[in-house]
């Protein structure tokens, strides 16, 4: 927990002490039932997070990832998100890294922070190359992943671009998913095999 942490969590607590004595003198005629909904609201409150902290855990379930295969050469298949996009998750040098699905994109494109996490140095790179997308034409640099992970599957020496823009995410583009023998979408679960 670092030092803004425990300040927004005191200066939380400050603001709940001060609601609630107001809330009791306020209400000091009938103390009774005044207590009884502050239990209440205790309790919703210890409720909600509650359900905040196992949210990680469930999220598997309620939202599924995806799933890894092993048919011969590998077989991953990933749902729908209920952005609407299909999300994987490589492993970039060792590091995972999420991604879009994008057809569209001609191949993988790390956004800053995605590349500085796969160790990569954004900073020192020579964004010479150019890409059009369909917020205008953007600065890229060309670089060359040691090692990309999907499931089963391993790729050295995979040719990818860091965008010198602001980027959400990184995009998983047709250089990278053209090295699947089938790509199949049904069913609303993108299938992947070798």
């Amino acid at each position: 927990m670092t030092g803004n942490d425990i300040g927004s969590l005191a200066y939380l607590a400050l603001l709940g002490a001060a609601l609630i004595a107001y809330y009791l003198a306020a209400n000091r005629a009938d103390l009774g039932r005044t207590l009884r909904q502050a239990m209440l609201w205790g309790l919703i409150f210890v409720g909600v997070a509650a359900a905040a902290g196992l949210w990680s855990g469930v999220r598997d379930s309620v939202v599924p990832r995806q799933s890894y295969v092993a048919e011969g050469g590998g077989r991953i298949e990933a749902p729908l998100r209920a952005d609407g996009h299909y999300h994987l998750t490589l492993g970039i040098n060792g590091t995972d890294i999420d991604f879009i699905v994008d057809t569209g994109a001609s191949e993988i494109v790390l956004s800053r922070s995605d590349a500085r996490r796969a160790g990569l140095s954004p900073d020192e790179l020579a964004y010479v190359g150019q890409a059009r997308t369909a917020n205008g034409t953007t600065p890229i640099a060309g670089v060359m992943l040691d090692e990309v992970t999907l499931g089963p599957v391993t790729d050295r020496n995979v040719r990818a671009s860091v965008n010198g823009g602001e980027m959400a995410g990184s995009l998983l583009g047709m250089s990278y998913l053209d090295r699947f023998a089938r790509i199949e979408i049904a069913d609303d679960r993108l299938i992947l095999e070798r």
